[in-house]
């Protein structure tokens, strides 16, 4: 049976749900039976989408609990962009279904978009724009101010809140940026201040721009008491998540002149069309243009298209959302401790004492240690579970089947190992 085949020797079948560029598309053809469902309403996409074994969509379709329950046969869903805040992620691991995103699609175009309105915020381009196609000529009306020499704080310096950072200081800007996750040494190497807190940043920062993801930790992030940190007159950028920002308590602080102006490029609901903040002459507002490019389109979904191939061949995975992914040199070495992994599993139960496994413990001694072995893991649990599950066990939702029956996995790494170059050990408590 070729790689890319069904169990039932037929092609695998793919619906692309949302427009994306002609290269995904032609990506997908070379493997698979394609069709397209741009335009499918809700119902008729729950009617059909049990007859494929792969979706991909951008951020209008919302593929949660009740439709991938309909999908019996899929085994990966394709987001061809970075979020993935329309999939219940939990719900398709539960259903072994791979999730995968495009991360580093549009990270230029947003990174481009944030300037734009950076730009458009110092110097009021729209309103101006809006004032002479009236037919009035009001220069002093939109004197604006520099970017050079003020201070630009970032809210989350990850690939995007970094290309800001660069194309900032090329504007002469002292830019200071808040993230916890990232190493002290990039700071340095893109010359940017490191905040100690979000609240440093607040303190210093003549514009604020968010790049923070959609999380129940970052959601309101910037509320009455984060603006109320802010130097006053502080101009606000949001071209992230729209649930970051409190609309109400940004209204507040506009209304108070706390803050100066708004850029926003993303709603906590969308599309919108009425929102609180529509009308403020000093608020400039896009409809989530941020991934809004044609090469920032066709680079999602080419790059979608890879992960979906990827899932339904037995290839890398290396975006998927919801299972470690793996670079191509980690498989080279760990790939073919795969079977040994499974094998050790199955083992590891069949010679156990006990009616229950409590915990699995793994040791991965010499070179294979110095890589990323989450996905061995992962195998040793298919050998352990398999068969012994009223749910079919797939890398993707072993984790949380385990955890579900509360076994717990522990993993061991030594670089240093005696007589051998590598070694695997497995063992299981019951």
């Amino acid at each position: 049976m070729a790689a890319d085949a069904r169990a039932d020797g037929a092609r695998p079948r793919v619906l692309v749900a949302e427009k994306i560029g002609d290269s995904g598309i032609d990506l997908l053809r070379e493997s698979f039976d394609v069709d397209l469902g741009v335009g499918w309403s809700r119902e008729e996409l729950a009617e059909r989408i049990g007859d494929y074994d792969a979706i991909l969509i951008r951020s209008a379709t919302q593929l949660d609990a009740e439709l991938l329950e309909r999908a019996g046969r899929l085994r990966a869903v394709g987001r061809a962009g970075v979020g993935v805040d329309n999939v219940d992620v939990d719900a398709a691991t539960k259903r072994g279904i791979v999730v995968a995103n495009a991360p580093q699609s549009n990270v230029i175009t947003a990174a481009e978009h944030t300037m734009a309105l950076l730009l458009a915020l110092a110097r009021n381009v729209p309103q101006a724009h809006a004032s002479l196609t009236a037919g009035k000529w009001e220069r002093s009306k939109f004197s604006g101010t520099e970017l050079y020499e003020k201070t630009l704080g970032i809210v989350g310096f990850g690939r995007i809140g970094q290309l800001v950072a660069e194309r900032a200081r090329a504007f002469g800007m002292h830019v200071i940026a808040y993230d916890p996750y990232i190493a002290a040494e990039r700071y340095r190497e893109l010359s940017v201040e490191k905040a100690e807190s979000s609240d440093a940043l607040y303190a210093v920062a003549d514009f604020v721009t968010l790049h923070l993801p959609n999380t129940p930790e970052t959601k309101g992030w910037l509320d009455a008491e984060a603006l109320s940190k802010c130097k006053d007159g502080v101009r606000i950028l949001n071209v992230a998540r729209g649930p970051l920002v409190v609309d109400s308590d940004l209204k507040a602080a506009l209304d108070s002149g706390k803050v100066g102006g708004v850029a926003l490029d993303v709603f906590t609901t969308e599309p919108v069309t009425d929102h609180p903040l529509f009308g403020y002459p000093n608020v400039i507002v896009t409809p989530h243009l941020g991934a809004s490019t044609a090469e920032a389109t066709d680079r999602a979904g080419y790059q979608a298209a890879e992960q979906v191939v990827a899932a339904l061949t037995g290839g890398v995975v290396t975006s998927a959302v919801n299972v470690p992914s793996i670079s191509a040199d980690d498989m080279d070495v760990l790939g073919p401790f795969f079977s040994l992994c499974r094998a050790l599993g199955r083992i590891a139960v069949e010679v156990a004492e006990g009616s229950s496994i409590d915990l699995v413990r793994t040791e991965f001694l010499g070179r294979i240690a110095e890589r990323d072995t989450r996905l061995l893991s992962i195998q040793v649990l298919l050998g352990v579970l398999r068969g012994h599950t009223e749910e079919e066990v797939n890398p993707v939702n072993a984790p949380a089947l385990a955890q579900e029956r509360g076994i717990q996995v522990v993993e061991m790494k030594r670089s240093s190992v005696r007589d051998y170059s590598d070694l695997v050990r497995v063992s299981v408590e019951s």
